[in-house]
């Protein structure tokens, strides 16, 4: 090592010199003041940053609210056209001017009959499949770009079960149905086959991918199907019918529900049909129905379910051939809860064929009739007289059955109350009932002695109510003084079609976990007034399939199949009392007269009862002909208090209706595709996410 040479002087050179360390303290505090001014600079201009960003946020979501009020405004004017519109639809001379139209133009439409078929194009049906063509370009075709984002997305994942695919039996349509498994975008899944035939056998031996796995041995049937099952390691079951193909995102969609629903033990999807090779047919379904599913497998083609609850209810049984999916599927439904089945609103499926053979539809019966007498549930499961291969569930009174109290407020109208008497005393079957008449101030001669009339039958109580309109207030009172464990809200404008409506209704309002029960009701005309009530219309809550006609099976099947809904009309509602007075019946205070009904059934639904809409109560509903519609300014005004009051109280509640699903839009009578859908695709909420905690960090 070299040392450098010291100079003499520098041994006794004193370095402690006052001057120099003055001179250095000096020095510094100046640093010390300046880092502290750039300290003060920097957050100065971070609070100025903060404060602009604060500024943009509330900037565009005044912008926002803008809009929406905007595009609110638009649909309620457009809502209300409709309205009027309806309206004139329905007035005679409307009706007058249709019959001169046919008569006129009858010579053309004749000639147009003799045209070939590809010559038209005014098909409601090719329409649909071009609008559905259009909407999968649109919303449901994965472009490179979206691939790379699911594919981030299942990275950041947390929780990336295996998913054990399960197919009892490949055989020669399962070439497709192969190709799709394989290209899911999704990796950690295994295809469990139970039996595979030689071709198909073959086909594997030419793919070598150790996540496929064939069950040893010649088993078919049932034997199949549990082979499969016990070679299966994934937490999580995919349940594949026969001839279904999926999507590329399925499974990954799948597995990104979990991520959000841990808790999840079965899960369902979307499905169209695919026929020639397009997609047609689209069903998008409701969340969990179960009255719903009691008359279709809403979990088939395609579902996802916990490993564990499929062994716990001892995997597919015997007796049940061509049935053994749907009967796993009703016993893992009665071993869980319906807050752990899952529904995603996506076309994860599509189907290429329906077994309808009388054999699979006995299988059915039996499974359906085996899940309620495991429930404890007598029931009778009889052929739908209107839908051919679907069941209807009938419900038998008790042996005793309960008082019924019908409440029904009237004001004059004799011309409407006379019918409506008569109907629930003499032409309705069921027995026994009372019915409480809320008189609001007659004054009309001819209906002041049709009261008198009414007071005596023994059945009927007339309770006079004074001062001004109040629908909740005088439905409360009534309700305060029934006599019945079930209790009926009948507007006086009702009138019986057919005699065991109310029978119908008492079945399902008798079920427990039911609440409100809804009839279908009809215009005097004989088309749908009522079909259930959906919620997140711009709007406001509104009517399922108004207008349609009377026998229209409305989309799949929805007006004449028994189902779940939100909300019922209170025209013509049936719940328990015990349930009303649980809830604190109507709300007479905030909603006097719109809305009320609504509210009462989204309170009951918040207790954790369903509501149900029944199309084997049928009714004609002859809608505003006692107190008129809400044009005038004071009822507009009124109607929108009352509107608002709903939003400030159930939020979105009142926009997300867990009934109507979000790729759908609100437009009477059929439901059609929404342009776009109200759904965010995950990975792309995922994509936005991350790009904005990157701009955030190098901020």
């Amino acid at each position: 090592m070299f040392h450098r040479e010291q100079h003499p002087t520098e041994m006794f050179e004193d370095r402690s010199d006052p001057r120099r360390d003055a001179d250095r303290a000096t020095r510094l505090r100046e640093l010390a003041e300046t880092v502290s001014r750039k300290d003060a600079q920097i957050a100065q201009l971070a609070h100025d940053l903060a404060l602009i960003e604060h500024k943009q946020r509330q900037t565009t979501a005044r912008l926002l609210r803008q809009i929406d009020m905007a595009v609110a405004l638009k649909e309620s004017q457009i809502a209300q056209c409709t309205y009027h519109l309806r309206r004139y639809n329905a007035s005679p001379w409307w009706k007058l001017g249709r019959r001169l139209e046919k008569f006129i133009t009858s010579p053309f439409r004749y000639a147009g009959r003799l045209l070939p078929k590809a010559a038209c194009h005014t098909d409601c049906g090719a329409i649909a499949e071009r609008s559905y063509e259009r909407w999968i370009d649109l919303y449901d075709t994965l472009n490179d770009r979206d691939r790379r984002q699911i594919a981030d997305h299942i990275r950041a994942l947390e929780y990336q079960p295996l998913v054990s695919i399960i197919v009892p039996q490949a055989q020669e349509m399962f070439r497709e149905t192969l190709e799709r498994i394989c290209a899911q975008l999704y990796p950690n899944w295994e295809l469990c086959i139970g039996q595979a035939s030689p071709a198909v056998s073959a086909l594997l031996d030419e793919r070598s991918d150790s996540r496929i796995k064939v069950s040893t041995g010649k088993a078919d049937g049932i034997e199949a199907a549990n082979a499969a099952l016990a070679s299966a390691k994934g937490d999580f079951i995919a349940l594949l019918e026969e001839g279904t193909l999926l999507a590329e995102q399925a499974i990954y969609g799948f597995v990104v529900e979990l991520n959000d629903f841990p808790e999840a033990d079965l899960l369902y999807c979307d499905e169209d049909r695919l026929e020639n090779g397009r997609r047609r047919k689209p069903y998008f379904k409701t969340d969990w129905n179960p009255e719903l599913f009691a008359a279709l497998d809403l979990l088939a083609p395609l579902s996802l379910c916990r490993r564990a609850l499929v062994e716990e209810v001892g995997g597919f049984r015997d007796g049940f051939d061509g049935s053994e999916a749907y009967d796993l599927a009703l016993r893992l439904v009665r071993a869980t809860s319906a807050e752990k089945i899952r529904h995603i609103p996506a076309v994860f499926c599509h189907r290429r064929t329906i077994d309808k053979s009388g054999e699979r539809k006995m299988s059915d019966r039996r499974a359906k009739q085996d899940d309620f007498a495991a429930r404890g549930e007598k029931v009778e499961i009889l052929d739908h007289p209107l839908l051919p291969g679907f069941d209807r569930i009938r419900r038998p009174l008790p042996a005793h059955p309960p008082l019924v109290s019908l409440v029904v407020p009237t004001r004059n109208r004799p011309d409407l109350l006379g019918p409506c008497m008569d109907g629930l005393l003499n032409r309705t079957s069921y027995r026994p009932l009372e019915i409480i008449l809320i008189d609001h101030q007659s004054d009309d001669p001819s209906a002041i002695a049709l009261i008198d009339r009414l007071r005596t039958d023994r059945r009927v109580r007339v309770l006079r109510y004074e001062g001004p309109f109040n629908y909740s207030e005088m439905n409360n009172r009534a309700v305060a003084e029934a006599k019945g464990e079930i209790i009926g809200l009948v507007n006086n404008d009702i009138d019986v079609i057919e005699p065991d409506w109310l029978s119908e209704m008492v079945s399902l309002a008798l079920v427990p976990e039911n609440g409100a029960i809804g009839a279908k009701l009809l215009y005097p005309d004989g088309s749908v007034q009522h079909g259930g009530v959906i919620l997140g219309a711009p709007w406001g809550p509104d009517h399922v399939h108004a207008q349609a006609e009377r026998n229209d099976p409305g989309y799949f099947g929805r007006l004449m199949l028994t189902t779940n809904v939100s909300a019922v009309t209170g025209a013509c509602l049936v719940l328990r009392k015990s349930v009303f007075l649980e809830v604190g019946g109507l709300n007479a205070t905030d909603l006097a007269v719109a809305y009320n009904d609504v509210d009462l059934c989204l309170k009951i639904r918040a207790k954790g009862y369903r509501n149900v809409w029944t199309p084997f109560a049928l009714l004609y509903h002859h809608e505003w002909a006692t107190r008129g519609d809400d044009q005038s300014a004071e009822k507009i005004e009124r109607a929108d208090r009352e509107l608002a009051y709903m939003r400030r109280t159930w939020g979105l509640g009142l926009d997300r209706d867990p009934y109507f699903n979000v790729n759908l839009w609100f437009q009477n009578p059929a439901f059609v595709l929404a342009f776009p859908p109200r759904r965010i695709k995950p990975w792309r909420a995922h994509a936005a996410h991350a790009a904005q905690q990157a701009l955030l960090a190098e901020i």
